[in-house]
């Protein structure tokens, strides 16, 4: 075997073992009760300089492992140096892990839990209190704004795939500052419909909020995603309300045909789209802003714009979508273990297709210029 070859496949399985070792299962205690959350925390991350944080909270009934590995930013975080939490809900009535967002079912004080979150990691970690983010999916989506209006202080920017805002809690924020949000939404989700019912307020209102809020110019630029996967029975839509006060910006994906799912994930659970990649266009976002409003923009570009590359799905069974933020042509190679090349060709645009149909079930090392990606196939 060639040894840059064995070396390159020796380096894929030291990185899924590091990867697995930075994952770190923890608890505090608040209001008597324990409450659990697992941190990531990056190869990259080595103390000596302030990273980012994000929070990344589940859905209703779901929990912190599950959502770390549906509405993954983990392989982002690897290149881009930045903490993941992952809290756990605690049980409503029914016994069903939920986020406490207002609603009277409980009266479980998710914002102090979260509030003492932050506190317990700043001791333990150098992390950039200007640099504190939000984001999840359904009820955690909901939670990410809740925190928006009664914890504002202390996030710089949030995030909200499948979620929305009720009509409590859009009557009663009180953020501090200007906050950029960005909301992810299918028009097919029937399990928070993007028209709204009942307390829960239509999508298109919720943005409103937000641009009337951060004082963000009313007429969004729109734009078309490019339809990538013409197999997933959805394409996409970018709104963008800008020039907000302190530079914030309204972004909206509008996923036409998507339901209840978060895009790009590895885990297709039925009308996901992968035209985009959720987490990594939520990390684009965020690191635009501190809590400050926007940051110069040259002071991110190297992290955002050349560094951060994305394959979805992961495993994959017939395509593979690479979206990379970077742009010229650049050579591919699909290794297996034994360092045989089975594929190779080359990237022309930032995103393209990858047909790995006709490879056997089984792991491979996907190698792009300097980026390589651990590659399963079903």
């Amino acid at each position: 075997m060639d040894k840059k070859i064995l070396s390159l496949v020796v380096s894929i399985l030291i990185f899924t073992s590091i990867y697995g070792q930075q994952t770190i299962n923890s608890s505090i205690i608040h209001d008597g009760l324990q409450r659990d959350y697992i941190l990531y925390v990056p190869a990259s991350y080595s103390g000596n300089l302030a990273v980012p944080l994000i929070f990344n909270f589940h859905g209703y009934t779901s929990n912190a492992s599950e959502q770390m590995f549906y509405g993954d930013f983990r392989p982002i975080a690897d290149t881009a140096n930045f903490l993941i939490i992952h809290p756990m809900g605690a049980p409503d009535t029914l016994g069903q892990p939920h986020w406490n967002v207002g609603l009277g079912e409980t009266d479980i004080d998710d914002v102090g839990f979260t509030s003492a979150l932050i506190d317990t990691l700043l001791l333990n970690y150098n992390i950039d209190e200007e640099k504190i983010y939000t984001t999840g999916m359904s009820n955690g989506g909901l939670m990410s704004y809740y925190l928006a209006c009664h914890l504002s202080g202390r996030f710089a920017a949030i995030a909200s795939v499948t979620g929305t805002m009720t009509t409590d809690m859009i009557n009663n924020c009180f953020a501090t500052h200007s906050i950029p949000v960005m909301e992810i939404h299918g028009t097919a989700d029937y399990t928070v419909p993007y028209d709204g019912a009942g307390v829960m307020e239509p999508i298109n209102d919720v943005l409103t909020h937000w641009v009337d809020f951060n004082n963000c110019g009313v007429t969004p630029a729109i734009t078309d995603v490019p339809d990538t996967n013409t197999t997933d029975g959805s394409t996409v839509e970018h709104y963008l309300y800008s020039n907000g006060d302190n530079g914030v910006a309204v972004e909206h994906y509008k996923v036409i045909g998507g339901g209840h799912t978060w895009p790009g994930t590895a885990y297709n659970s039925g009308m996901t789209n992968y035209d985009i990649n959720a987490s990594l266009k939520i990390w684009q976002f965020f690191a635009q802003y501190d809590i400050n409003g926007r940051i110069n923009p040259t002071a991110i570009e190297a992290p955002v714009a050349m560094n951060v590359t994305s394959i979805y799905p992961n495993p994959a069974t017939t395509e593979v979508f690479v979206e990379r933020a970077d742009s010229g042509t650049k050579t591919y190679k699909i290794f297996n273990l034994q360092g045989r090349i089975m594929l190779q060709g080359q990237l022309f645009a930032s995103t393209e297709t990858l047909n790995v149909g006709k490879l056997a079930k089984g792991m491979y090392v996907l190698q792009m210029g300097k980026d390589v990606f651990k590659l399963v196939k079903q």
